[in-house]
């Protein structure tokens, strides 16, 4: 039995705090004009991946050290140096003490995300697929723009307007290292993406998406599926994604086995 503690959250916030360095990393090789970089402060990854981008925050603060007014410094004009809102993902496990500071800073609550975990030593996969006109793969060296397409193209409806900046994160995603960018095709026609990153014996799902007219064919649970025996496949013995409180993504990592190790808030410098 894994319990949710500290020592697992360490685990958990380290994990996607690498697998966001790699992105960041990746974008200063392909576009090096973006500023994009990443520091550590404290035992907290701080991201710049542009002013808007998802990644443009802070991992693991005050889960591994003491946080004081002086690291809260150092990270806050990092941000304000590059004209990035101050971001913060702070774990339930973090050093009671940071409540205090992010109010007497000026920090608010903006947003709630659950962060799962599964055993996978623990976890049983059946042999037959639900849907069988659905395939499920790795892509090969040179698929990064038709993944990258693929996963636009599924979060268009949620994300009008933002078609080319998400094709771009996609791609970078799609090349980053430590990352397994996997594709559903259904009749051999690219329909649904996920990522997953590995790290030690840790595994990180995130950014699945499926275009509109092949939603509700079973290819997300089919490509959560692929991607844990693949991870098993690979020596991996944790699986952890996060997602936003009752959403779909959550049920359908529920339904798979995941259990919710704490619900992780956001903070947003407001002065």
């Amino acid at each position: 039995m894994i319990y949710s503690d500290k020592n697992l959250a360490q685990k958990l916030e380290r994990t996607e705090a690498r697998s966001n360095a790699d992105f960041v990393e990746t974008r200063a090789k392909m576009f090096p004009e973006s500023g994009a970089e990443w520091i550590e402060v404290g035992g907290a990854y701080a991201m710049f991946d542009g002013a808007e981008s998802p990644l443009t925050q802070t991992f693991g603060l005050g889960v591994f050290d003491e946080i004081t007014d002086a690291e809260f410094e150092k990270l806050e004009e990092f941000f304000k140096k590059r004209a990035a809102p101050v971001l913060h993902e702070v774990s339930p496990m973090a050093d009671a003490s940071l409540l205090e500071l992010l109010n007497k800073r000026g920090y608010q609550p903006i947003e709630l995300s659950s962060i799962l975990y599964l055993s996978l030593e623990e976890k049983e996969f059946s042999d037959t697929p639900k849907n069988e006109n659905l395939t499920m793969r790795v892509i090969e060296k040179g698929e990064e723009k038709i993944w990258a397409q693929t996963s636009a193209d599924g979060w268009a409806t949620e994300m009008e307007g933002l078609a080319e900046f998400m094709l771009e994160f996609c791609f970078i995603g799609a090349s980053s290292a430590g990352a397994f960018p996997f594709i559903a095709e259904l009749g051999g026609k690219p329909v649904s993406t996920g990522s997953l990153y590995i790290y030690d014996d840790v595994a990180i799902l995130a950014g699945t998406s499926t275009v509109p007219e092949a939603r509700r064919q079973g290819a997300q649970n089919a490509l959560l599926d692929a991607r844990l025996k693949y991870a098993v496949e690979k020596g991996c013995k944790l699986a952890i994604m996060g997602a936003a409180p009752g959403s779909q993504s959550q049920r359908n990592a529920e339904t798979n086995g995941f259990r919710i190790a704490y619900t992780r808030t956001k903070w947003q410098l407001m002065k």
